[in-house]
C-alpha cells in the first residue's frame, strides 16, 4: 500500500469513510436524518480540509467547529458517536494507505475528536 500524498487520495478517502458512516447504525443518523449533506459538496470539502492539515493545502477555509457545535444542538453527540468516528476513520485509512502520512491522518483525527468532543460538551452521561 502507498502513503496518502495526493488529493486524489484523500477523496478516496473521504468517500470511503462515508460510504461506511452513513450506513453505520450509531452516527449514520447524523449525515441522513439530522444534517441530509449534499455529499457532491461535502466529499470535496472534507477533502480540502484534509488537504490542509496533511498535504499543506490551503483550499480549505474553516468553520469546522462551529458547523459541529451547531450540529450537536440538533443532536447532541455523545462519546461513543466520536469513538465510532475514529473506529470507522483509523478502519478507512489502513485499509487503503500505509505510511507517515497515513499515521498522521489516524493521529490528527484523535486530536480533532478530542478538542470537538471537549468544545461540543460531549462528556458522557453521568450516573
Amino acid at each position: 500500500m502507498n502513503d496518502i500524498s495526493t488529493r486524489e487520495d484523500l477523496l478516496l478517502l473521504v468517500n470511503e469513510f462515508y460510504r461506511k458512516a452513513t450506513i453505520d447504525p450509531v452516527i449514520g443518523h447524523f449525515f441522513t436524518e439530522v444534517i441530509k449533506l449534499d455529499f457532491s459538496e461535502h466529499i470535496p470539502l472534507i477533502a480540502s480540509f484534509w488537504e490542509n492539515i496533511l498535504l499543506d493545502g490551503t483550499s480549505y477555509k474553516g468553520g469546522t467547529m462551529v458547523k459541529h457545535i451547531m450540529l450537536n444542538r440538533l443532536s447532541p453527540m455523545q462519546p461513543e458517536h466520536f469513538e465510532r468516528w475514529l473506529g470507522l476513520w483509523e478502519q478507512t485509512v489502513t485499509s487503503h494507505f500505509e505510511g507517515p502520512k497515513a499515521l498522521e491522518a489516524v493521529n490528527r483525527a484523535h486530536s480533532i475528536a478530542g478538542i470537538m468532543q471537549f468544545k461540543v460538551g460531549a462528556h458522557g452521561n453521568a450516573g
